[in-house]
């Protein structure tokens, strides 16, 4: 319970680090705090603090900071590439000002990382980050290969999951582990933990796509709309006859309201069912690495992250 309590803690110094903003330019402050105002849920920069729970250093809340300034930087850009209207059920970035405004903030957020990063000035931290950051680059634009791409392959989808989500949660894993000085074993076992538990992250936020609760806090179907071919129509397109293919087909980039019809389409030919299976391989395979850890702390709290993960519901 007392850990519990200081890891909360924590995560308040990492929120009140990444609202300290650097500039006083009237426009930049302005788009700064709307980003910000929502605390969100901090999952990687937890997964950092706990990795690096055993050091008392100093830096640990700025290098969980720059995690979570690094994720939110690919989430306004995110928005921008796929024109969305709302992130965490409040207007994005590009719907209130424009797409140029979203890129250039985004890369704002960014810089602001990589100052971060120069201030710890540890080389291992900053070429895994270096990397974790370009790899992120690379699964956005591979994600371009599955746009109406009914022919694109499971293994392609889940490089795309890694690139996507799965590359920083592991990083922000493995440079925790790094600043706490770990032993490779440790390090090893909770980089892949957290690898696995970041594509489970990725695929559970496809599953939610197809959800009607309005808690989720991001439009529905808007993967279907935006052309997206993600795991519960993948698998859905894989079992479906000529007629059904074509009618699916029809479906990715449409333009009117996705209906009951075509979701029930889709769980009928076993999208939403293999995705949950799928999901659930992922589970499994984090758990499996959370059991390996010997640190009795953060072996459990890497399980419960999993957990968190697997039941989420937004």
């Amino acid at each position: 319970m007392k850990k519990n309590k200081i890891l909360l803690d924590e995560l308040k110094l990492v929120e009140a680090l990444i609202k300290k903003d650097l500039s006083k330019e009237k426009t930049i402050v302005g788009l700064y705090k709307y980003i910000f105002k929502s605390n969100g849920k901090k999952i990687r920069a937890r997964l950092n603090l706990i990795a690096s729970s055993k050091t008392k250093k100093n830096n640990r809340i700025k290098l969980a900071s720059v995690i979570e300034l690094l994720h939110t930087a690919t989430l306004v850009h995110d928005d921008v590439v796929d024109n969305s209207p709302t992130r965490r059920g409040i207007k994005s970035v590009n719907n209130l000002w424009t797409n140029s405004h979203g890129v250039l903030i985004g890369d704002y957020i960014y810089s602001k990382a990589f100052m971060y990063m120069v201030d710890i000035g540890n080389k291992k931290i900053l070429k895994e980050l270096a990397n974790a950051t370009n790899d992120i680059s690379q699964g956005e634009l591979i994600q371009l290969d599955a746009i109406k791409n009914t022919n694109i392959t499971l293994n392609k989808l889940q490089k795309i999951s890694y690139f996507k989500t799965g590359r920083l949660f592991e990083a922000a894993a493995r440079t925790g582990a790094i600043n706490s000085n770990e032993n490779k074993l440790f390090i090893s076992n909770i980089s892949e933990c957290a690898k696995n538990l970041g594509i489970l992250f990725q695929i559970k936020d496809d599953l939610l796509d197809y959800s009607h609760d309005k808690k989720i806090g991001k439009p529905i179907f808007q993967d279907i709309k935006e052309g997206k071919v993600t795991y519960p129509f993948y698998y859905a397109y894989k079992n479906a006859n000529t007629k059904q293919k074509k009618y699916l087909k029809e479906l990715l980039g449409i333009k009117r309201k996705i209906s009951k019809k075509d979701i029930d389409l889709i769980k009928d030919l076993g999208g939403i069912q293999k995705t949950k299976a799928l999901a659930n391989q992922y589970h499994n395979k984090s758990i499996m690495f959370a059991k390996k850890i010997k640190n009795i702390y953060i072996r459990q709290e890497m399980i419960e992250l999993a957990n968190i993960a697997l039941n989420r519901d937004i």
